[in-house]
């Protein structure tokens, strides 16, 4: 990206506030880059504990899986998922606040006794699973924002940067080299006047 200027002061000082914003701006910039990064760890970390969590479970309960057959699925349902944001290096992530389930009441004595059992299992595995999926929801936005940090980051560093420098550098040669040319002309013209001025 070539930067479009004039060779004046003033584009000279616009390009100098530019460059300090810029440089003012890589700390910030790598410190956010490195937060997400370790943020994002985190989360694919704590994903991976919760999938191998549920997947233990369920090859715990693998013994009753004949059971499941007779249990009936309209017994519990998800009613509603709280969410609430929270916002990590500026970027608003979810974060599970609650899980309400709806049992519709039923009766003991025409079920089997472990009908509220399997409820509990069925709420237990459904939790493990909504909670896995929200941590790799807030993984998967953590990575996109770091992603476009870290391209943010090289643009100012390797592109912007050393570009902006280069156009201050080749102002300020434009302007010493104009005003050399300027002091030459004044010289020139002064001793022209004292020859006139001698004869």
């Amino acid at each position: 990206m070539a930067i479009k200027f004039q060779y004046n002061k003033t584009a000279l000082q616009d390009l100098n506030k530019q460059l300090r914003v810029r440089r003012r701006a890589v700390p910030i910039l790598k410190n956010k880059e490195a937060a997400l990064r370790a943020e994002v760890k985190r989360a694919r970390d704590h994903a991976q504990e919760l999938d191998e969590r549920l997947r233990t479970q369920m090859t715990d309960y693998e013994g009753i899986v004949r059971l499941w057959n007779e249990f009936d699925p309209a017994l519990v349902s998800i009613a509603e998922v709280q969410l609430s944001v929270q916002k990590i290096a500026g970027i608003p992530t979810p974060v599970l606040e609650d899980i309400r389930f709806e049992v519709p009441e039923f009766s003991l004595f025409n079920k089997p006794y472990w009908f509220a059992q399997g409820i509990d299992i069925l709420k237990k595995l459904s939790t493990l699973a909504i909670e896995r999926e929200v941590f790799l929801r807030k993984m998967h936005l953590l990575d996109y924002a770091r992603k476009k940090t870290t391209q943010k980051l090289n643009l100012y560093e390797k592109v912007q940067i050393p570009d902006y420098e280069d156009a201050i550098l080749k102002i300020k040669r434009f302007l010493e080299d104009e005003e050399n040319l300027s002091k030459s002309a004044q010289k020139i013209v002064k001793n022209r006047l004292e020859a006139m001025n001698e004869i």
